[in-house]
């Protein structure tokens, strides 16, 4: 049985924080169970962009040093970092909150700039990966996500967190090699396989709803999850928003890999009951995902029926991310005549469908549009 602790948490102050997360360690076997004193172990928070805590667009401060504190009274020589979509670590920690707390606690940034590359024999599709040098420096990991939507994978949480082990640029450039869900969430699955982190943590005290993982809405779910599972884990935070776990692909690809088990009886849920948590109210996109190749599908046929990144031009500020991000050559998010005081404009043939200008536009001015036919394909 895959356990899952489930405890409320109803503010970020830091000893209601602490205590909750002592708790659900103690009640996984305590921290001796993870860790030996003296090793070497990574901490690897969500630090997607540089945004303020209250934006949930991160793994919130206290959360983190909760967690550390945990770990670093068992005698553990803790690092930490985490590869941010197109700012340095450095950057990203200071505005989230995270570097502050690291100082205070003599915890060092590990290098997530530079990556080696590895053989993984054992892959189920990539078995050879890139990993930044402070993941492979540890000698184990501790993930420490946050619970928030995402456009591309329906929720990020335990299994998604470990794409920020990729340095750099190298994540985009996934996206443009893997454009297919599925592909993509087989190689999540095999980074997860390869680092094992030992434990998942999971900051849902405030989630991430609606248009995520940057540019949605705080949610007060009031929760801190912890697994060894990630499968279950995910699979569990499913449950609680009313989404069906077979509907996210990194769910059903680590299920099918033997990463971990989102079935239900397999599954012990430790701490609170889930049930005071379930919310259907939490904004998340419930319907079946459709995938294509697109290599493999007429254009016209994946238009019709694959949501689309829509830019609004009342919200956008023309800071150009989008374009910057967008990983395909021709471009398929680009300047109108290379005129910058005018938002951007997709081209939809060259689009991947990758979302990664709706993933990090910091002014949630992109949503997911879903074509009128798939609609219709839906309520038959």
């Amino acid at each position: 049985m895959s356990k899952v602790v489930i405890l409320r948490c109803d503010s970020y102050d830091y000893e209601k924080v602490r205590a909750v997360v002592i708790k659900a360690v103690d009640l996984l076997g305590g921290p001796g169970i993870f860790i030996t004193s003296g090793e070497k172990i990574l901490l690897k928070p969500n630090l997607l962009s540089a945004d303020s805590p209250e934006k949930c667009v991160t793994t919130h401060p206290m959360v983190f040093r909760a967690v550390a504190d945990v770990f670093q009274r068992a005698g553990a020589i803790l690092s930490y970092g985490d590869s941010p979509a197109f700012q340095s670590p450095g950057s990203v920690a200071r505005k989230t909150g995270i570097a502050e707390v690291a100082n205070q606690m003599s915890i060092e940034l590990a290098d997530f700039v530079n990556g080696e590359e590895v053989s993984f024999p054992q892959a189920i599709q990539n078995k050879r990966l890139t990993i930044a040098k402070g993941v492979l420096e540890a000698e184990g990991v501790i993930s420490i996500a946050k619970l928030k939507t995402h456009g591309f994978a329906k929720m990020t949480g335990a299994i998604k967190n470990q794409f920020g082990c990729i340095p750099g640029t190298l994540k985009g450039e996934f996206h443009v090699k893997l454009p297919d869900i599925e592909s993509f969430a087989n190689m999540l699955v095999d980074i997860n396989r390869y680092i094992k982190p030992r434990l998942y943590v999971m900051d849902g005290i405030m989630a991430m709803e609606g248009n995520g993982p940057r540019g949605g809405r705080p949610f007060n779910m009031k929760i801190v999850l912890l697994s060894t599972d990630p499968v279950a884990l995910d699979a569990t935070v499913c449950r609680i928003v009313n989404l069906e776990p077979q509907y996210v692909p990194t769910i059903v690809a680590g299920h099918r890999a033997g990463l971990g088990t989102y079935l239900e009886d397999d599954i012990e849920l430790l701490g609170d009951p889930l049930e005071s948590f379930t919310s259907s109210d939490f904004n998340v996109k419930r319907e079946p995902l459709i995938s294509y190749k697109p290599r493999k599908t007429l254009n016209m046929l994946r238009n019709a029926i694959v949501p689309k990144p829509v830019i609004d031009t009342d919200k956008c500020i023309k800071c150009g991310i989008c374009v910057k991000m967008c990983p395909v050559i021709p471009k398929a998010v680009n300047w109108q005549d290379d005129n910058r005081d005018k938002p951007p404009r997709h081209m939809y043939k060259n689009c991947i469908r990758c979302f990664c200008c709706q993933e990090l536009c910091p002014e949630s001015a992109i949503d997911l549009k879903v074509p009128i036919i798939r609609k219709i394909l839906l309520r038959k």
